[in-house]
């Protein structure tokens, strides 16, 4: 079976382009951290989960919401990592190019932080009464 050698084929500057690509591309990850400290979260080029270390906020959240700030700030991770192998990829592929313009379509938009819920303060009328107060 014969290889295609594309140095061979009079295309060097390509292949080299696309070595370099290569191995930029194995040293790509990106790391965000949650906007109160919680979480951070480490991705490589393909956007698969590195490493997730937790900082001493997290061990004040329910498990729900940590949850929810692991998967968000992955997710931004998974955008700086995408948008680092775009910047990568132009020069090899060619920045207006078809395969260019696919690669960008299967990068998430980034999204918008969610707000955490606001919580109203305790009050009396929690309970429809002052209970608390209510002599017995």
């Amino acid at each position: 079976m014969n290889s295609f050698d594309p140095a061979s084929a009079g295309m060097p500057e390509i292949a080299r382009r696309a070595a370099e690509a290569k191995a930029r591309l194995e040293r790509v990850s990106a790391t965000a951290t949650s906007a109160d400290g919680a979480v951070t979260v480490t991705v490589n080029t393909a956007g698969a989960l590195q490493e997730l270390t937790f900082g001493p906020r997290a061990d004040e959240l329910p498990r729900t919401r940590l949850a929810q700030a692991v998967l968000a700030t992955a997710r931004r991770a998974q955008v700086d990592a995408a948008q680092q192998l775009t910047g990568i990829m132009a020069p090899v592929i060619g920045e207006r190019s078809e395969a260019m313009e696919f690669l960008k379509e299967q990068i998430p938009a980034p999204e918008e932080p969610a707000e955490e819920p606001r919580r109203k303060p305790p009050s009396d009328d929690d309970f429809g009464s002052p209970i608390l107060r209510r002599g017995l």
